[in-house]
């Protein structure tokens, strides 16, 4: 139970931490001064900072300040055109983009003595989209079968003439030999001389 309870903690710090980002103090123990134990160009090298993370400035009030300036004042050491100005002793600036941020010293000579900062925030990493699915299909190769056409049915008729049943199939034809033609053979007379031979064993009958 308290393991479970520890981890929920734990997550909810983190997640915390990705949402308002985390605040760090600028020169760590030393604070915002002219000749900090640890370089502020290699304290924001080895540090990375994210959109939402603030910077945390302490500096003596009334005698420094903190200068918010684009990169050609910051090059220049030019105090007199900040775009914001800090002078509390204790100053928050909350980074709302990402990209560089340049800070000097409202005190020209400290600055050119390198009390002078510049932080570049990642930019926000977005989880990619998966891609649409493809609605289209591969077209098909030119050999692939095609579905038969069928051809249109007849239309109805309108005859009124037409029989309303179907013709009667004539009878089927069979192939029979026809029987042998005999034709007589018919010899003609005169009608006065008939003559009829008929051979009965070599006998003739005259008449």
């Amino acid at each position: 139970m308290a393991a479970q309870i520890y981890t929920s903690l734990v997550l909810i710090t983190l997640l915390a931490g990705f949402t308002n980002g985390y605040q760090l103090n600028v020169g760590g123990k030393d604070g915002w001064v002219v000749n900090p134990s640890e370089s502020y160009t290699h304290w924001a090298q080895r540090l990375r900072f994210r959109v939402n993370d603030t910077l945390l400035f302490k500096y003596e009030k009334g005698t420094d300040s903190v200068l918010e300036v684009n990169k050609e004042d910051f090059d220049n050491c030019n105090t007199n055109n900040p775009e914001m100005k800090m002078e509390g002793g204790v100053s928050i600036f909350k980074f709302d983009r990402s990209g560089p941020f340049y800070f000097i010293t409202g005190n020209k000579t400290n600055c050119y003595r390198g009390q002078k900062l510049v932080i570049v925030v990642l930019a926000v990493r977005t989880p990619p989209h998966a891609p649409p699915p493809s609605t289209s299909h591969a077209p098909s190769p030119s050999w692939a079968a095609k579905p038969p056409v069928k051809a249109p049915a007849p239309a109805p008729t309108t005859d009124v003439d037409a029989p309303s049943h179907p013709p009667v199939a004539p009878p089927p034809h069979h192939s029979f030999a026809s029987p042998p033609t005999f034709t007589p053979s018919v010899v003609l007379v005169s009608t006065a001389s008939l003559v009829l031979s008929l051979g009965f064993g070599g006998f003739i009958v005259s008449s």
